[in-house]
């Protein structure tokens, strides 16, 4: 399966976060399955990081060899995602949601996120 973290999905995995349900580990940590974190999530976390609306358990400069290590890949956001993007009714108005929406439909992606406004679009989403 080709997963794409949610960016809350990913804090709490790095941080190994309690409230992240053990059957969301096993699947981020199945090697059978690809793991995708957007460079949007990325840029999220370098924003709230700054902003000390979150604590990481590691330095940010460091989410690269955490990324390495769990073989999770960053995914771009290319210019079909933004036509994806475009498209998308605003059932949810959070900018860094909707470009996930759109690169999980756009590369068929299932997306591990918490946030129930994912199950108004046509994007796969599991927990």
């Amino acid at each position: 399966m080709q997963l794409l973290l949610d960016t809350h999905t990913f804090i709490w995995f790095i941080n190994g976060d309690s409230s992240l349900p053990k059957k969301v580990v096993n699947e981020i940590k199945n090697l059978n399955n690809q793991c995708f974190i957007s460079i949007a999530s990325i840029w999220e976390i370098a924003i709230k990081s700054k902003l000390n609306k979150l604590s990481l358990s590691a330095d940010f400069e460091k989410i690269l060899d955490f990324l390495d290590q769990n073989q999770i890949e960053i995914l771009p956001i290319s210019f079909d995602h933004i036509i994806t993007l475009n498209e998308l009714d605003f059932h949810h108005r959070d900018p860094f949601d909707r470009i996930l929406i759109a690169q999980g439909i756009s590369e068929n992606l299932t997306i591990l996120t918490k946030d129930q406004n994912f199950s108004f679009y046509k994007v796969k989403a599991l927990w």
